[in-house]
């Protein structure tokens, strides 16, 4: 089967509270709204690409828990081929994730005894990708996935969100290194330097900074984006959103300044609604604020 992008790696289900302020120590509060969802960044990240208009696919793990089946019906009524989800015992992994009124939030990720997929959990040979987006939380099927798309031309993106095995061991494998600032940081303690070690890995490098854009680089060319003036809202998901776009403007083959703006409005239109999965934009949406860049 033929599909535009192929999203692996990470799935979980979020519960989404909003509140005032961070809860202090012994503090019981209430909260002022809750939603829950599928999320994830790869599972998040396909939703995107489907809601773009273009044919998605995820490939990782749910469990056979509450959590899991309404993940997977999420994804169903997206339009998200599951051919490649693998079902288990283990839990779906859940995220508590709390927002405050400026749009930050922190977030509590659980997995229990979940562990990633082992290299042989997938036959991806069922699907037929132009653009496969990575975000390193499943490394061992990642891994040689990357290496054999490289090796017959299919274009990658790594998602990388933060410094771990898995995006370490993807970084020099893929096409399109696309990064958070709190990966740069990790990595190199400064921006500007991430970028220019990472220029030597990946032909296409971009790190993103959040309200203040991002900057790019690519063979001796480089450039700054600024990010799209809104009022945040819950800036969950919206990396996610912002990697979805990006590998769906890949796949629609347009050019290199043209994708960083195309998934810049999906990343900044993100954050405008609660909730990662719910607030990623729909195509009308999204090309509305884009044809009027």
């Amino acid at each position: 089967m033929n599909i535009d992008v192929l999203c692996v790696g990470h799935a979980s289900y979020d519960l989404v509270f909003s509140v005032d302020h961070h809860p202090a120590e012994n503090e019981k509060m209430v909260a002022d709204g809750f939603i829950s969802c599928g999320g994830g960044p790869a599972a998040n990240a396909a939703v995107m690409v489907a809601k773009l208009g273009l044919s998605a696919a995820f490939a990782g793990y749910l469990g056979l828990d509450v959590q899991g089946e309404l993940h997977a019906q999420e994804l169903v009524v997206h339009g998200v081929n599951t051919q490649c989800v693998v079902r288990g015992d283990s839990p779906t992994p859940l995220s508590t994730v709390i927002v405050k009124p400026n749009g930050n939030r922190a977030l509590i990720n659980y997995k229990g005894d979940t562990q990633p997929l082992a290299a042989n959990a997938i036959d991806f040979s069922v699907l037929n990708p132009s653009v496969i987006l990575f975000d390193g939380h499943e490394p061992h099927i990642s891994v040689p996935l990357a290496e054999h798309a490289r090796k017959i031309g299919i274009p990658t993106v790594l998602d990388a969100g933060s410094v771990h095995d898995g995006t370490l061991a993807l970084m020099g494998l893929v096409d399109y290194l696309v990064c958070s600032e709190k990966f740069a940081l990790q990595l190199k303690g400064d921006e500007y330097a991430a970028l220019a070690y990472l220029a030597n890995l990946a032909p296409f490098v971009v790190i993103t900074l959040g309200e203040w854009g991002l900057i790019w680089q690519h063979g001796q060319q480089s450039g700054k984006l600024d990010a799209l003036a809104i009022n945040a809202i819950d800036t969950t998901g919206a990396g996610d959103a912002f990697h979805g776009a990006f590998a769906a403007g890949i796949a629609a083959g347009l050019d290199w300044l043209t994708v960083l703006r195309y998934a810049s409005v999906a990343g900044s239109l993100c954050c405008t609604k609660m909730g990662a999965r719910l607030g990623l934009p729909s195509k009308k949406e999204h090309d509305i604020v884009f044809a009027n860049l």
